[in-house]
């Protein structure tokens, strides 16, 4: 899975810097938006017992995305960088996929966890008449993932400051409505993934998805 991620990646920046890319439409992009991050999970690596572990439960955040484009007609290929940010609300140990309790702990310290992500994204337009496009995009990328003040442990009652790398990956799909002869109006859902990251103290692995909606510009240049 993360030769792929890799391998898809080397070959969308070959396919974005090689000279028919010098043909196309350039375009610089921002979107802001609601993000909904789903339970984090926690699985303890030196455990014989794979599926002990702990999720922590997040708020509704924000996501802000900005990005600069090749637009080749029917598709488009683009660098994107972005960030997305929640509070942590929750604690809760598991156990083979089973919460031990049956509601989380709630907390009220002002923990967070925020997520920095570049990556190289793919989109394929459809015209639905007068420039009005809809899209179906997907993107691999990494992402530095930061934990500050949140209970990383199995216990839930010590609170670090932790920061990871991973690999990422996203799908989604938009709208984008023109406003101006270079100037779009765009709308869309990103559903964003940072799996499989490990890090010590606790001794875990983690995964991390999200859900954001975005309204945001596209500009031609």
């Amino acid at each position: 899975m993360k030769k792929a991620l890799l391998l898809s990646m080397a070959l969308m920046v070959a396919v974005m810097w090689s000279a028919p890319s010098f043909s196309a439409d350039k375009y610089v992009s921002g979107s802001m938006g609601i993000v909904w991050m789903d339970d984090i999970e926690f699985e303890d690596h030196d455990s014989d017992d794979s599926d002990e572990g702990f999720e922590l439960g997040t708020d509704s955040g924000i996501t802000l995305l900005g990005a600069y484009g090749c637009d080749y007609g029917d598709y488009r290929l683009e660098a994107e960088l972005g960030y997305q940010t929640n509070d942590i609300a929750s604690w809760a140990e598991v156990s083979s996929n089973e919460k031990y309790n049956d509601e989380s702990e709630d907390l009220d310290e002002d923990g967070n966890v925020s997520v920095l992500s570049l990556m190289l994204n793919g989109a394929y337009d459809i015209d639905l008449g007068n420039n009005v496009e809809v899209y179906p995009y997907a993107g691999v990328g990494v992402a530095h993932i930061t934990f500050e003040d949140a209970p990383l442990c199995f216990e839930g009652s010590s609170f670090r400051n932790k920061d990871v790398f991973s690999l990422a990956y996203q799908v989604g799909a938009g709208i984008a409505i023109p406003v101006s002869e270079n100037i779009q109006l765009d709308a869309r859902y990103r559903y964003f993934v940072a799996e499989g990251f490990s890090m010590d103290k606790p001794a875990a692995n983690g995964d991390l998805s999200s859900h954001s909606a975005l309204l945001g510009l596209r500009v031609g240049i």
